[in-house]
């Protein structure tokens, strides 16, 4: 008995210091992204995500061959430079996202959405795993026509593959905010805090009940 009292004490622990209450632990300014260099890039794109908690939308795209940087932030609302609080406090209309600085001579939009679908969870829109509310729903944020076809390509194939309602808005990019600096590369500076926080917010566990063997899209990755 006293074993169980303690594990569950340590999972209520571990969601109170999940993504929602990261800014209680440090704040500070919004990161700059000036300092990404895609002089490298033959031909460089953007694509914006929303899949609940960004820490964990990161490390699929960070490990994707062609991918240059991953940015953690808000889009989807109508308040300019909102704070982490503010956005996770309600009524800005933001939610978070992750946005992916890619070259498309090397992985294309379709490997990106394809690992997109795979580390969340498509019928779910009030928010993601035990991350509730709209600021952690799912949306994809196309950013020209070629995104939005294909990303309504893609959502009708992840459609055919479940019974349920497929929930996840595909949405024109108006405007990319960068969360604060803190929660950038939040699952390299912070291993033992994301690592807990993730496992006690099932989101592993959930993957794999969608998808299987395909859950996270590690095949594409290079630590497939």
């Amino acid at each position: 008995m006293r074993t169980l009292l303690f594990t569950l004490l340590l999972a209520s622990t571990t969601l109170l210091l999940g993504c929602a209450d990261a800014s209680s632990t440090q704040s500070d300014a919004s990161a700059d992204t000036s300092d990404v260099d895609i002089s490298a890039l033959a031909q460089p794109d953007t694509a914006t995500f929303a899949g609940g908690c960004f820490w964990c939308m990161e490390p699929p795209y960070d490990k994707l061959d062609g991918v240059a940087a991953t940015i953690s932030g808000f889009s989807g609302g109508d308040v300019v430079d909102p704070s982490y609080d503010q956005v996770t406090g309600g009524g800005t209309g933001h939610t978070e996202v992750v946005q992916v600085i890619y070259d498309a001579e090397v992985v294309d939009y379709e490997t990106l959405l394809e690992v997109y679908w795979r580390n969340i969870d498509p019928l779910d829109d009030g928010g993601q795993f035990c991350d509730r509310g709209d600021s952690y729903r799912p949306a994809i944020f196309a950013h020209d026509d070629t995104q939005q076809d294909l990303a309504a390509s893609t959502k009708a194939d992840v459609q055919e593959r479940f019974d349920d309602e497929v929930v996840v808005p595909i949405q024109p990019f108006e405007a990319f905010y960068a969360a604060e600096t803190y929660h950038q590369n939040y699952y390299q500076k912070n291993p033992g805090h994301y690592n807990r926080y993730r496992q006690g917010c099932g989101r592993d566990a959930r993957l794999e009940e969608l998808w299987g063997e395909e859950a996270g899209a590690t095949y594409l990755t290079s630590d497939a």
